[in-house]
């Protein structure tokens, strides 16, 4: 995309008959962008997903093989996806519910643990394991025969503000006016750099391995994650079947490294980090998948909305806000975006069209505090253990037992692990 101009409406094409006019226009592909696009169809907003790769089919992986893109669903997401009515469509055999979480301290010493427990917080459980390509595939589906919905697979070259809309024209040619737009497009969105919307970014110098393994031992319904000395971190989340998703956050050397590893060299790594904690607790673990690395860093849009004086645009997803895995929160923050958004549209007066200043304020509002709160715990936390001097080290690791020992402060952390959709 190469421009957005605001209020030109000369600009315009002179047949403006032909440029289509629709409620909203979502441009993106990923999860948070497809439940925003049906989720807004399903009010009843003539509405258009726009993406370059929407007409490819997903594939959903069978058997034992697992796809890489593994993520968390907090039960704010499981609401969401049930608002939509796409929950109880999805293939439970591959989703994995957490009864318990574990994370350990880099001393090694019992006492520097912190036990969530989903018992303990009165839920049944405290989120799901499961595929990306699960949950697209469902999406798409359910768009299939959501008749206010249509998926354009193509993309903007331009967009154009004006006094009621947005005009986005496309590379076949074609234009779109919509009274609203839905920026879902990704952490480098085009989209929020054209508006001029700046954001605080920051490298955090590490890369993210994954990589899903078989062990031998039951993991229990449980989420382990292990701080280590000099800032990695490795968690292990719960598949199926006895199965597990590594996230390894490491130096990008150490990445490049660990992308070498052949199967006897992986069970000698595991063996001696984390004092051994990892196959005492999980067993023999064996390679299902050929590991993949993507770099880590922290972004925030300073708006949400735009442009300032005249808002026609919506961001959502990582298009907002990219934080680092290690809470694995960021695409349940994206889609509490979709929640909120549609919760306010859905309950706006009848007097407001879609892109009215007014609701998208309220949305931008009730987003920024979730947000920063979730990206600041997230950052502090992180830096917090890759801190190196003695002192720190002690700190943060009597702070896991102490968060331990206090029913009040783990119930706090639960319910923001949890989240909120509001959809009454």
């Amino acid at each position: 995309m190469s421009e957005v101009h605001q209020n030109t409406s000369a600009k315009l094409p002179k047949n403006t008959s032909q440029i289509r006019r629709v409620d909203v226009v979502v441009v993106g592909g990923g999860i948070a962008g497809k439940a925003c696009a049906l989720g807004l169809a399903q009010l009843g907003l003539q509405t258009i997903q726009i993406a370059p790769d929407l007409e490819q089919t997903i594939a959903v992986p069978q058997g034992d093989q697992w796809g890489q893109r593994i993520y968390a669903f907090s039960p704010s997401t499981q609401k969401l996806l049930a608002h939509l009515q796409i929950w109880d469509a999805i293939d439970h055999g591959r989703m994995q519910p957490v009864r318990d979480m574990r994370i350990f301290g880099d001393r090694g010493e019992k006492q520097d643990e912190l036990h969530l427990s989903a018992f303990e917080a009165g839920t049944p459980q405290l989120a799901w394991i499961g595929e990306s390509n699960v949950i697209e595939h469902t999406l798409d589906q359910a768009s299939r025969f959501q008749n206010k919905l249509e998926r354009i697979s193509d993309a903007v070259e331009n967009i154009q503000v004006d006094w009621d809309g947005v005009s986005l024209h496309l590379k076949n040619g074609s234009a779109v006016h919509a009274q609203l737009v839905i920026a879902a497009d990704g952490a480098n969105s085009p989209i929020r750099s054209e508006l001029g919307i700046s954001t605080k970014e920051e490298s955090y110098s590490q890369s993210a391995v994954v990589a899903n393994w078989i062990c031998s031992n039951a993991h229990l319904e449980t989420a382990y994650q292990w701080f280590l000395p000099g800032g990695d971190i490795v968690a292990m989340l719960p598949l199926p079947n006895k199965q597990v998703s590594m996230v390894w956050s490491t130096s990008p050397e150490n990445a490049a490294e660990l992308l070498k590893l052949d199967q006897a060299a992986w069970a000698d790594t595991f063996s001696r980090i984390a004092g051994g904690a990892i196959v005492t607790q999980l067993g023999e673990l064996r390679l299902n998948s050929a590991p993949a690395a993507f770099p880590l860093r922290r972004i925030r849009a300073s708006r949400f909305i735009g442009p300032e004086e005249n808002p026609k645009i919506v961001l959502i997803g990582d298009a907002a806000h990219v934080m680092h895995p290690l809470a694995g929160q960021g695409l349940n923050l994206g889609l509490r975006d979709v929640a909120t958004l549609l919760n306010i549209l859905s309950k706006r007066e009848s007097f407001r069209l879609p892109n009215d200043k007014v609701l998208l304020r309220r949305y931008e509002r009730q987003r920024q505090g979730d947000t920063s709160a979730l990206l600041w715990l997230t950052d502090k936390l992180k830096k917090l253990f890759s801190a190196s001097s003695s002192t720190e080290r002690q700190l943060r690791n009597w702070g896991l037992g102490m968060v331990n020992r206090s029913h009040f402060i783990k119930r706090r952390l639960i319910e923001r692990a949890l989240g909120d959709a509001d959809f009454e």
